[in-house]
């Protein structure tokens, strides 16, 4: 069980900006006793009981986790219709203003289930539920402060993904629900791009019970990227998967971070520099990809109304 003064102290670590301070002042007091197991977080997370701020040198804890929510709703989304056919429940999407009237999430426009076979299907399965769980679990660690799912497209942006990167041209079309191959391909879209935004928020993050958390969900992400690029290798995709590598590169900046499948005449499976370490991606670079476009925009791709909270423009690639 945690101490008032622990949960205090942890939340005045996180509140950066008033903004922030008045949402976890909300709630102030209704997270005091602490809960067994893993749920530590959601306990520091609706104890919002800060009475100071510390000075806003960059984004709160609270905008970098909202920031993450914004990316688990896309998975979770694009996991769940593949699986069950079906995306997240309202409970799981909706808020609340400040009066108590529920704030809907934004819709879903694409997605279906996909005719997965053996361990492909296994795999999706066990991503989906995972997805699930971190919506549910950053929405609860945050309490009164989360953000709402934003508007998601899960048509027109991979049709888009993939005219870019060059799996499609003229009039054709993509769509990553049509089979497993091209599921495997759309999920490797982002995939990847989920990890370097979880390592590249790391060192945002003050409040150690937080960064812990966010610790855990990268691990967990990583896992995920490294089945669907085994899964990838083994079906002898590496060539397409180049082509999504490439074309992600092409949106993040002049830097060259992204590694498909293949290097040097090998497998590839975990991409990371010289030493054997994972790359990190910026808010910005991130919303760079997952927007489609290498400007400074508020909106686009996978987010046609933007992603919801305070770190929502991309950076323009460098």
């Amino acid at each position: 069980m945690f101490a008032t003064s622990f949960i205090s102290n942890a939340i005045k670590r996180s509140a950066e900006n008033p903004a922030d301070r008045r949402r976890f002042l909300a709630l102030a007091g209704a997270g005091a006793a602490g809960v067994a197991g893993g749920s530590y977080l959601a306990t520091a997370g609706i104890a919002e009981a800060a009475t100071t701020e510390k000075a806003a040198h960059g984004p709160s804890d609270a905008a970098v986790l909202n920031f993450a929510l914004n990316l688990e709703y896309l998975e979770a989304e694009f996991y769940s219709h593949a699986v069950y056919g079906e995306g997240l429940s309202d409970r799981d999407t909706d808020t609340k203003d400040k009066h108590g009237n529920v704030v809907h999430g934004g819709p879903v426009v694409g997605g279906r289930k996909v005719r997965l076979t053996g361990a492909v299907r296994d795999y999706a399965c066990e991503i989906a539920n995972d997805e699930i769980a971190h919506v549910k679990f950053l929405r609860s660690a945050l309490g009164s402060a989360k953000v709402s799912r934003p508007s998601i497209d899960l048509r027109a942006s991979f049709n888009a993904a993939a005219k870019a990167a060059g799996l499609i041209s003229g009039n054709q079309t993509f769509d990553p629900f049509a089979d497993e191959n091209s599921f495997l391909l759309g999920a490797f879209i982002f995939e990847d791009v989920g990890v370097t935004a979880y390592k590249g928020a790391a060192p945002l993050i003050s409040n150690k019970t937080y960064l812990e958390a966010a610790a855990g969900i990268l691990a967990v992400e990583a896992y995920h990227a490294s089945t669907i690029r085994t899964t990838l290798f083994a079906k002898g995709l590496t060539a397409p998967a180049q082509k999504i590598s490439d074309a992600r590169d092409s949106l993040d900046g002049s830097t060259d971070l992204d590694q498909g499948l293949v290097k040097d005449g090998r497998a590839n499976i975990v991409p990371t520099d010289a030493n054997g370490v994972a790359f990190s991606r910026s808010a910005n670079q991130v919303l760079n990809i997952v927007y489609l476009n290498p400007k400074k925009v508020t909106k686009g791709g996978f987010f046609p109304q933007g992603v919801n909270g305070s770190i929502n423009t991309s950076g323009g690639a460098a």
